[in-house]
C-alpha cells in the first residue's frame, strides 16, 4: 500500500544508498535526506523527531540508519504523519535504541545536561508548529543540529531561550549516556 511504513522503509532504502556513511544531518529539506518518507510526507516536512533520534545516535558513536530509525517511529507518527512524531515517541525510540534519557519539561535541568533533544512550540502554543532538534553544548554555547528546514550547518546559541525565541518548550530530553 503506498505510504504505509514498508512503502516509506522501500524508499528510504533506496535513498540510504546515497549516503557515504553517517553524517549528522542539518536542514531537513536539503539533499537526499528531505526526500525520505515519514507517514504520509516527505521529511523535509516532518522528519524533524526522525533526525534528531539519528543525529543523537550518531553523535554518541551508536549509529543506526535513519531508515531503520523512521521504521521504528511510524508507531508513535501523529494524524498519520502528517504532524510528524508525537513528542513522548522520541523518548521510545532513544530507549529502543539503547541510550538512556531523562524526559522533562523543567528547563533548569539544561544547565547540567551536555546533550539533549529539545521538542518545542516554535511560536505560541497549539497554534505554532512543533520543531525537534539534538543539541550538544560546547565551550562557547548550545550547537543545535538540524535548527532549520533549509540551514545546510550546525547553529551555535549562547542560550537555550536564544535556540527556542518565543516558543515554549514542550519537552526534552536529557541524554544520560550512550
Amino acid at each position: 500500500m503506498k505510504y504505509s511504513k514498508k512503502y516509506n522503509y522501500r524508499i528510504n532504502c533506496g535513498i540510504w544508498q546515497n549516503f557515504d556513511s553517517f553524517p549528522m544531518i542539518n536542514g531537513q529539506a536539503l539533499g537526499d535526506v528531505s526526500g525520505m518518507r515519514y507517514g504520509l510526507c516527505p521529511m523535509s516536512f516532518n522528519g524533524c523527531e526522525v533526525i534528531s533520534v539519528y543525529n543523537t545516535l550518531v553523535y554518541l558513536g551508536k549509529p543506526v540508519p535513519i531508515q531503520d530509525i523512521a521504521l521504528y517511529m511510524e508507531r508513535y507518527r501523529s494524524l498519520m504523519g502528517i504532524f510528524g512524531c508525537f513528542p513522548f515517541g522520541v523518548g521510545k525510540a532513544l530507549d529502543y535504541f539503547g541510550t538512556v534519557s531523562t524526559g522533562t519539561r523543567n528547563i533548569k535541568y539544561i544547565e547540567n545536561a551536555d546533550k539533549f533533544i529539545l521538542c518545542f512550540w516554535t511560536g505560541r502554543k497549539f497554534l505554532s508548529s512543533i520543531h525537534t532538534v539534538f543539541c550538544a553544548k560546547s565551550g562557547n554555547g548550545i550547537r543545535v543540529y538540524n535548527r532549520y528546514n533549509n540551514c545546510p550547518t550546525v547553529r551555535l546559541y549562547p542560550d537555550i531561550k536564544s535556540v527556542i525565541g518565543k516558543g515554549k518548550i514542550i519537552i526534552l530530553y536529557i541524554i544520560n549516556s550512550a
